[in-house]
């Protein structure tokens, strides 16, 4: 809400108008109103920030396994990234990759539906090069992928995917089934061109050049675990666990560690000479009464007041209150 002028700034307002001292131009206006925003009901934006955020978290995981996964099968450095997370429709997606690429097909239960991975040709010839023994330097001409290529490449691709599991784990379990595979992708008709889908780009470094590999998640795929792709409700989960498991680790460790403890039942001053004195049987005299409680203990700081007694055949102490250390030391 704006603020309210009292009647004395309105006189002082109109009074240095009327003096020239002020000029109209000077006069604060009020705000514009806020701008609209253009919204296309053809694209409806079915994710949020929230969830576009939480899914780079998990593939930006997700490009370090895959870093190290392809960097053992190729014996070369990789350097994988997350270049990019989007939302698009289907049919951008269809229309953005190349022909020939390799398309392949995979489930993600409990997710539901079908996720695409498509890999493109670029690195496919790199990979098979290196795999062959070649220095996956060479410029390669795109053609059409033989039989030999689409085996070595679906060995490589269903590694890949595999790793996802890895990278989903702290949000939800998930497990990974390899449906097909298509090396051109307007024959692929798994979604309507208008649904929309998340599309996650990695950029891959090997062998001095970059490809690009693609990960398209279908909205509604993931529609009924959305609840999980906040990112202060994974991490808050994910602490929970973390905590409990650390407070029943301290615990268990806890338990077998030893201390000593010790009961106080008086104090007495006496001098030197009659403590040089003392002999078996001397009794010395203490400040506490009786019926006054003791002081427990541990490890040499009194941590508890009790009272002393008799168990069976054993002495012991009961504890009767305990003492409030930090306010003790306050005082």
């Amino acid at each position: 809400m704006a603020d309210v002028l009292s009647q004395s700034e309105i006189d002082a307002l109109l009074e240095a108008l009327s003096a020239g001292e002020l000029t109209p131009d000077e006069v604060p206006k009020e705000e514009e109103k806020q701008k609209v925003k253009p919204y296309d009901f053809r694209s409806p934006q079915k994710f949020s920030k929230e969830h576009i955020r939480t899914l780079e978290l998990i593939h930006e995981n997700y490009a370090r396994i895959i870093s190290n996964y392809l960097t053992a099968q190729v014996r070369t450095n990789v350097k994988v990234k997350v270049e990019s997370v989007q939302q698009i429709t289907y049919e951008e997606f269809i229309h953005s990759v190349p022909n020939p690429t390799v398309l392949t097909i995979f489930k993600m239960p409990p997710l539901s539906g079908s996720i695409l991975f498509e890999i493109n040709p670029q690195f496919v010839f790199e990979v098979i090069d290196l795999l062959l023994g070649g220095s996956g330097t060479g410029k390669f001409k795109t053609r059409e992928f033989t039989d030999i290529d689409k085996n070595i490449i679906n060995a490589i691709n269903t590694g890949l995917i595999s790793n996802l599991k890895l990278a989903w784990e702290d949000v939800i379990e998930v497990e990974t089934e390899v449906e097909g595979m298509e090396t051109n992708p307007a024959l692929n008709q798994t979604l309507a061109p208008n649904d929309p889908v998340a599309l996650i780009t990695f950029s891959v470094e090997m062998s001095g050049s970059t490809t690009f590999i693609n990960i398209c998640i279908p909205y509604l795929s993931i529609e009924k675990v959305l609840d999980k792709l906040v990112v202060q409700y994974w991490f808050q989960d994910r602490n929970e666990d973390v905590l409990s498991e650390s407070r029943e680790k301290l615990r268990n460790r806890l338990n077998v560690v030893g201390i000593s403890l010790s009961c106080v039942l008086g104090t007495a001053n006496i001098t030197v000479r009659e403590f040089l004195n003392l002999n078996v049987g001397d009794v010395i005299t203490l400040n506490e009464k009786t019926t006054s409680p003791v002081k427990l203990m541990v490890e040499n700081k009194a941590y508890y007041r009790g009272k002393p007694g008799i168990i069976g055949k054993n002495r012991g102490v009961e504890i009767l209150d305990i003492i409030d250390k930090d306010v003790e030391e306050y005082e």
